[in-house]
């Protein structure tokens, strides 16, 4: 393929971290053994690597207890879990003008079936204010999901201030981390995080196909798995099992997933959140200086870095967003993404619908040489 520049880490990471790949393999190669089944020292071996993975992501999100540490095959499968195990007709639920497919759709399917929704106020930065979402609360209010960090232009909410709102009028808190895990802190217990959803390929590093959820105990009473079927736990039992994870996890689990996903929070640990973080914002911050020094093109949503992410939009107001996206990777190796990112409601807040942007997304693994070969792509094709 020639030169690549892979600026597209908001789809997935690329590379991932190091050991990932070699331990998906060695489990593959040396003994894919199955847990909850096989009654034999390789099972209870991978069994034990299982545990200690939900125990780094109880570390990592700061959780009550590893049990509340549930794995699906992603994000968007946990999202459902939560949207249509626990919404029912009458309900009312609260989101903001940056939420993702991944909760929209679920929810407008359960709009058919009587649950209703309002979206908060967002600005064309991406910024949801709280109070904007209190305003919102009625008696049927069930639940409040946000998307911590905004897959479209990287703004960050503050999810601090929104458990405090949804802890004063009891109502449930759930939130997507697809774009924030592995990128910015996030403390479930602090922040009265009752539904935590992640994805392993994204910030955390690790491969695709694996996912999962963290649950609080009293939104766990009151919430339905989805899939029901064989545990390992409870076999003379028609009745799917009530203790977790077992009540969640349904079916043989992606356990090279999450040897994988093992591997990279390993190193995540190593190398710290915060010093992740910084690496990535100063890459963000040199990226979005230079594109100030060239005219006709918008930054979409904060201007400087603060209160975002390594996510950075911008809309080619004098050219055909998608040719411009198409040129930087045909004559130059520079991979992006463009389009609406699955977020047409994010698009729509931020005055970018129906063109879309196109995305960079930066890693702490990339260079500002390699940003700065693009900006030279980018102004050619100007």
């Amino acid at each position: 393929m020639g030169k690549q520049i892979y600026f597209d880490n908001g789809s997935t990471s690329w590379p991932k971290a190091p050991g990932v790949a070699e331990a998906m393999s060695e489990l593959l190669t040396k003994g894919a053994f199955n847990i909850n089944r096989g009654n034999y020292e390789g099972a209870y071996e991978v069994e034990g690597i299982v545990l200690d993975t939900r125990e780094q992501l109880s570390r990592l999100f700061h959780a009550e207890d590893s049990k509340r540490v549930l794995f699906t095959p992603g994000i968007t499968y946990s999202l459902n879990m939560f949207i249509k195990g626990f919404l029912k007709s009458g309900d009312h639920v609260i989101v903001t003008g940056i939420e993702h497919n991944a909760v929209m759709r679920p929810l407008r399917q359960m709009e058919y079936l009587g649950v209703t929704y309002d979206t908060a106020r967002t600005d064309t930065e991406g910024v949801v204010k709280p109070e904007d979402i209190e305003a919102l609360v009625r008696p049927n209010t069930k639940a409040v999901i946000v998307s911590h960090a905004s897959n479209v232009c990287g703004t960050v909410v503050p999810v601090e201030e929104i458990g405090d709102i949804c802890r004063r009028h009891h109502i449930f808190f759930a939130v997507d981390t697809a774009q924030s895990a592995g990128t910015l802190p996030v403390d479930m217990r602090g922040s009265g995080i009752d539904f935590l959803a992640f994805t392993g390929h994204k910030g955390l590093l690790g491969p695709q196909g694996i996912g999962g959820f963290l649950i609080s105990e009293e939104l766990d009473s009151m919430m339905k798995p989805l899939i029901a079927g064989g545990t390992g736990s409870q076999s003379d039992s028609f009745d799917m099992p009530e203790k977790l994870p077992d009540k969640y996890e349904s079916g043989t689990m992606n356990l090279p997933g999450i040897i994988g996903l093992h591997a990279a929070l390993s190193y995540i640990e190593k190398a710290g959140v915060k010093e992740i973080h910084r690496r990535k914002m100063e890459l963000a911050g040199y990226f979005i200086e230079k594109i100030k020094e060239l005219s006709d093109i918008r930054i979409v949503g904060r201007q400087g870095t603060s209160g975002r992410t390594a996510v950075v939009s911008l809309d080619f107001e004098k050219r055909d967003n998608a040719v411009v996206a198409f040129g930087l990777e045909s004559d130059y190796g520079v991979m992006t993404r463009v389009g609406l990112h699955c977020a047409p409601l994010a698009h729509k807040s931020l005055h970018t619908y129906p063109q879309g942007t196109v995305r960079f997304a930066f890693s702490m693994a990339n260079t500002k040489e390699e940003i700065d070969d693009c900006l030279d792509g980018i102004k050619n094709l100007l």
